[in-house]
């Protein structure tokens, strides 16, 4: 499993490269603009309102499909998969005919500040954006079929063609003046997507059948798993719907702003947390189903101290960097200093709570891979409550930093929720060896950040901006790896282990 991670990681993070020069394109033509907020609005509805189903039904797949395979047979898992593939299709046609009756007013849940040529342009966008939700049922459960048959690299690469056609879009609508094929080109680039995932889906064995059993026994189970987990991340949505509506309220680009620096977020987690989540899943629901509790309880712990031996020196990075990273990575073209300065404020705030949602990822998937879905749907309601709180509270005197403050203390806030009830199945997580892990990863990664700091300050700062910040990222990156190989955390040496036995493969 961990030359799995790692070659996922790998791809991922080649992946998220490709995304970067695409929001780096979009910052560079529309800086923190009424068009961008109204692109990114638009691209974000039909996300969430379908995101939130697709991504219970795909997490409840995995477990229950694994567990009808093992006891019934191939035939009855691929029968099951059909069964949820039409019910997506059935509930997507229903929706998207919601979305484009209701559009303005969707747009303005999602953006309540949104007024004028803004709203016009997010109102337009929308009622072509909301077709994708057929494409994206048909792109999440097959990407989970994939993964449950061991094939990684499709679901993990299928970004790439998307973000070039995103790519290519930015460009042309900028150059051409037709603003509307930012909206066709996210439509296009997701149909793109589930053709390549249907055509990886067919070679691995799943073939589509007009079949719709409502009293099917395994949609039945399937709806209670999932339903929990729709209402958690309903309750998420909602939280994200609070930041960006009180956002465009608080400034003019305050969404953009947001965006982009929960990109730089994402970035993070999807490289390495997700990653993690996303191999160790399948293999911890098998455990699961066999009842082998302690290789489950050790790969909980084993996927924790991953995200922690990437997660933790990142977070020191961002706190310290947080606006050469910014600089670096958007600051050109129509994102001018001040949406540098508000992109850098709200990232170094999001980072703080990189720990949090690492950590909450790996524990909420071991809830799912024992078919509870009610605890991390409760846990999730519990960080929105607490989340608007504070966003209100925050935002008041520390503005758009002050919702991304309020999502990273809330993340922390629920994660100890959600270990303290996965103890009473597991037992305590903080073996000796799990508590020395991370102590070491910490200590490696304060002196890391320490002689970052000091390089760039004083030994990079003449070097101009680009070549400083990218020399101290190479610098920070050598010195962490190199302590925690001189601290002898096990995670390091099975990770080094794995790249020479690739070199001399």
């Amino acid at each position: 499993m961990k030359k799995t991670v790692l070659f996922v990681m790998l791809l991922t993070m080649g992946s998220k490269v490709i995304g970067f020069l695409r929001d780096i394109l979009l910052s560079y033509y529309y800086g923190v603009s009424g068009i961008s907020d109204a692109y990114l609005i638009a691209i974000l509805i039909p996300t969430v309102i379908f995101g939130l189903l697709a991504k219970a039904i795909s997490t409840g797949y995995i477990p229950l499909f694994t567990r009808i395979e093992k006891n019934e047979g191939t035939a009855a898992s691929s029968r099951f998969t059909n069964h949820v593939m039409n019910l997506l299709l059935v509930i997507s046609t229903f929706l998207v005919l919601l979305g484009l009756v209701f559009t303005e007013a969707l747009v303005k849940v999602f953006a309540a500040g949104f007024d004028g040529e803004t709203l016009e342009i997010a109102v337009w966008f929308t009622r072509i954006t909301i077709a994708g939700i057929y494409f994206t049922s048909i792109i999440r459960l097959l990407s989970a079929f994939l993964n449950v048959r061991k094939l990684f690299i499709v679901p993990t690469l299928i970004g790439l063609p998307m973000n070039a056609v995103l790519i290519l879009s930015i460009i042309v609508s900028h150059e051409t003046g037709y603003i509307v094929l930012l909206a066709a080109g996210n439509l296009f680039a997701l149909f793109l997507q589930a053709v390549i995932i249907v055509y990886f889906a067919f070679k691995k064995g799943f073939r589509w059948q007009p079949v719709f059993k409502v009293r099917d026994p395994h949609l039945k189970q399937m709806t209670i798993l999932a339903l929990p987990i729709m209402l958690g991340t309903a309750v998420s949505q909602i939280n994200k719907l609070v930041d960006r509506s009180l956002a465009s309220y608080i400034t003019e680009g305050g969404v953009s702003a947001l965006y982009y620096a929960n990109t730089l977020n994402a970035f993070i987690l999807g490289v390495f947390v997700v990653s993690i989540a996303t191999v160790m899943y399948p293999s911890i629901s098998k455990m699961a189903a066999g009842n082998d509790h302690v290789r489950f309880k050790e790969s909980v712990i084993s996927g924790l101290n991953g995200v922690g031996l990437f997660v933790i020196p990142a977070t020191i990075g961002a706190f310290l960097f947080a606006e050469p990273i910014v600089v670096l990575l958007f600051g050109r073209g129509a994102f001018d200093a001040e949406a540098v300065s508000m992109t850098s404020g709200a990232f170094f705030f999001y980072a703080a709570g990189l720990i949090g949602y690492g950590f909450r990822e790996i524990l909420s998937r071991a809830f799912y891979a024992m078919q509870d879905t009610k605890t991390p749907a409760v846990n999730a309601a519990i960080a929105v409550v607490i989340n608007i709180i504070l966003n209100f509270i925050l935002s008041y005197f520390m503005g758009i930093n002050g919702l991304a403050l309020a999502t990273s203390i809330a993340a922390f806030i629920t994660t100890f929720l959600l270990y303290r009830q996965l103890r009473k199945h597991t037992g305590s997580l903080f073996t000796y060896e799990a508590v020395r892990s991370s102590v070491k990863i910490l200590t490696a990664s304060l002196i890391m950040g320490a002689v970052a700091y000091l390089m760039n300050r004083y030994l990079f700062n003449n070097l101009g901006h680009t070549t400083g910040i990218l020399l101290t990222i190479i610098v920070a990156g050598v010195v962490y790896f190199g302590m925690i190989l001189l601290f002898k955390v096990r995670e390091a040496y099975n990770l080094l282990s794995l790249i020479t036995k690739k070199r001399r493969t």
